[in-house]
């Protein structure tokens, strides 16, 4: 029996890639297709070594949908393989019958990255915590764990991730193939903490990786796109278990950007949210603390007025768009002019929740010019009054690294989040706001976040990553007939 599929993409949709609105129409339950191939197969590497016969379960008319509605596509076979064996399988059905490959997590990129119209794997199933190295601080899981899962298994041993993305329903495999990142400028986006990883490759041979062993597949890999191949595993880099002192507290634009290196010195986990048409800024210091747990959540402010009030209030602006500019001061004045202080065990105060249906673009641009660029941006809302923008902006930091594709490859960063809302699933325009932010973005050397949509081609990140050719040579490598590429892919690399 074929197991459901999850709640979140058990939604109608076109049989193609789409952006916007969805199909009103829902189609009948549609049938069970069901391929079957047993085989005797033997893997060889250092984590598993077996001789089996496997069978493996493919759903036909599954339609896939990413987490805020907009963007989906439907497999022509879906999978949730419980072994490494399935796996191998699936890769060679797709290879007799030449078909792509996606492989997808929790969902949650708001773009059509994880998107295909062949074969789909979902790695739900195998979510194990394979290893837990106390005298290392490293723990070793299987790539289809959840961090919000991995969070509770790591704070039974004492152990924490030393930095964690607003989202935890999110994948190992997948937070890592995308470069998810948060705040902190000692600190590097969420693939800096692995130090090692395997990968099933579209050949069928594993491979096992880290910094001293296949070491440049393992620079690509800590980043890979989705198509490198199957990660099975990952090792990540752990910390002591450890509490969070959020404050927040309300502030300007022009304070904040003329005091930025102070702000960055002051908090270890610094951030910042604007509000498009105004000078109102909120301040959010995050730093490690002895202190017990204590919360100021109100359901009432955060449900009531923070969520309900506002979603109504952003719908009807759809219909008068100069709204905006008032929801956006007034709100502020509402649930943001004020301190406010929580502490907690330090992923729960890095993980918010993600309340709003919504489309979002957040690149990466080198950090001495973060004045600059977003000073542009306030400055081309101000000269187009009819160019609206939803609160906030959110503008966070990171370390320089050396991930061959990550866009703080070789230098410090900041991160500037935009996003409009989707109030009932509505689309609003955004188009000229988008343009303007991208444009901006290029001007100042901005490299997009890869799980988030954007209209770069691969003359666009040639110019962007100097290792980009590095990354290409090691993806030609591994999957020489493109078995992992998507019409997204396609786009970076043709």
């Amino acid at each position: 029996m074929v197991t459901p599929p999850p709640p979140w993409a058990a939604v109608p949709i076109p049989n193609h890639y789409f952006r916007g609105e969805m199909s009103p129409n829902t189609p009948p339950e549609p049938p069970l297709a069901q391929l079957e191939a047993i085989t005797s197969c033997t893997i060889c590497s250092p984590l598993l070594c077996v001789s089996v016969l496997t069978q493996v379960h493919g759903q036909g008319g599954f339609k896939f949908q990413n987490w805020a509605k907009t963007y989906g596509s439907s497999p022509e076979l879906y999978f949730q393989p419980t072994s490494v064996e399935e796996i191998r399988e699936i890769l060679d059905m797709a290879r007799q019958r030449n078909k792509r490959v996606k492989v997808v997590g929790g969902g949650h990129s708001p773009s059509d990255i994880a998107c295909t119209d062949d074969f789909m794997i979902q790695m739900g199933k195998m979510n194990k915590v394979l290893k837990v190295d106390k005298e290392k601080q490293q723990v070793t899981v299987e790539g289809g764990i959840f961090l919000s899962d991995l969070n509770v298994e790591l704070s039974k041993h004492g152990l924490a991730l030393a930095n964690l993305g607003a989202v935890s329903e999110v994948a190992a495999a997948g937070v890592i193939g995308t470069g998810t990142h948060n705040t902190g400028i000692k600190h590097g986006i969420l693939p800096t903490q692995v130090v090692g990883l395997s990968l099933l490759t579209a050949s069928g041979d594993i491979l096992e990786c880290s910094e001293s062993i296949n070491a440049d597949i393992f620079q690509a890999a800590r980043l890979h796109l989705g198509c490198l191949g199957v990660v099975l595993t990952v090792t990540f880099q752990c910390v002591p278990q450890f509490h969070l002192h959020e404050v927040t507290f309300p502030s300007t634009l022009t304070e904040v950007l003329n005091h930025l290196d102070d702000h960055l010195k002051r908090s270890q986990y610094f951030r910042f949210l604007w509000f498009p048409h105004s000078e109102n800024v909120t301040v959010i210091y995050q730093d490690p603390t002895n202190k017990p747990p204590s919360s100021s959540a109100n359901w009432f402010w955060d449900y009531a007025v923070g969520y309900y009030l506002l979603e109504f209030l952003l719908w009807i602006s759809t219909f008068v768009p100069s709204l905006v500019c008032w929801i956006n001061r007034f709100f502020f004045w509402l649930l943001f002019s004020s301190r406010v202080e929580n502490i907690n065990v330090s992923y729960k105060i890095f993980n918010y929740e993600c309340r709003f249906k919504q489309h979002v673009q957040d690149w990466a641009i080198p950090i001495e010019k973060t004045k600059e660029a977003l000073l542009e941006l306030k400055a081309a809302l101000e000269n187009n009054p009819k160019m609206v923008a939803h609160y906030p902006v959110e503008v966070r930091f990171a370390r320089a690294d050396e991930i061959w594709l990550s866009p703080c490859f070789q230098r410090d960063s900041c991160y500037m989040n935009i996003i409009m809302y989707r109030p009932y699933g509505k689309n609003v325009p955004r188009l000229n706001y988008w343009l303007t932010y991208e444009g901006i973005m290029k001007k100042y050397g901005g490299r997009p976040h890869w799980a988030k949509a954007h209209s770069c081609t691969r003359k666009d990140f040639e110019k962007m990553y100097p290792a980009f050719p590095k990354f290409c040579s090691v993806r030609d490598k591994l999957d020489p007939t493109g078995m992992f590429l998507n019409t997204y892919l396609e786009k970076v690399f043709y």
